[in-house]
C-alpha cells in the first residue's frame, strides 16, 4: 500500500483543491454513504484546524479540531472521515491519535469532548474516550458524547 502523508492547516492554508477533496470526502460519507441530508457546511471549517491525510494526492481521511465554544464548551475533534478503502487498516485510529497529539501541541494537554455516532464508541474509548451523555439522535443517526480527559489519559498515547 502506499504511504500515508499527514498534513495540518488552518482553513486559509488549505488550497483550493484540499479543500474541495477534503470537502467531497466528508460528502461522499456523511450524506451519501450515510444517506444524511444536514448541513455539512456549517459555517464552522473557517474557525478549525484541518487534519487530513493523502495518499498519491488524494485524501483519504480528514478530521478538524474545532476551538472550545464553538461545538463544545472543551475543544472538539469532529468530521472524522475515513475513505472506505482505509478504514480497516489502522487510518482512522493514526487520525484521531494525530488530532490528539495537534491539539497537545498547539493548544496544550486540555480535555477534548466529541460527538461520537454510537456504532464507533467502543473504537473512541479505545482512545480514551468515556461515555458523557445518554444515547441521542442527530440528524438521524445514535449519538453519543463523548470527552477524553486531560490528565487520565495524555500519558497513554
Amino acid at each position: 500500500m502506499s504511504t500515508i502523508h499527514w498534513h495540518t492547516k488552518i482553513f486559509n492554508e488549505l488550497t483550493v483543491e484540499e479543500l474541495y477533496d477534503i470537502l467531497k470526502l466528508r460528502t461522499d460519507i456523511f450524506v451519501v454513504e450515510q444517506n444524511c441530508a444536514y448541513p455539512e457546511l456549517d459555517d464552522k471549517d473557517k474557525k478549525c484546524l484541518h487534519i487530513y491525510a493523502t495518499v498519491k494526492g488524494k485524501v483519504v481521511a480528514s478530521s478538524r479540531i474545532v476551538p472550545p465554544g464553538l461545538s463544545y464548551p472543551q475543544i472538539s475533534i469532529g468530521r472524522v472521515a475515513v475513505h472506505p478503502d482505509y478504514r480497516k487498516g489502522g487510518t482512522g485510529r493514526a487520525l484521531m491519535q494525530h488530532s490528539i497529539e495537534k491539539i497537545a501541541e498547539e493548544f496544550g494537554e486540555q480535555d477534548i469532548q466529541i460527538g461520537a455516532q454510537c456504532y464507533l464508541r467502543g473504537f473512541y474509548e479505545s482512545l480514551g474516550f468515556e461515555s458523557a451523555s445518554d444515547d441521542y439522535v442527530e440528524d438521524g443517526i445514535p449519538h453519543v458524547d463523548m470527552i477524553r480527559k486531560a490528565k487520565k489519559y495524555w500519558n497513554k498515547l
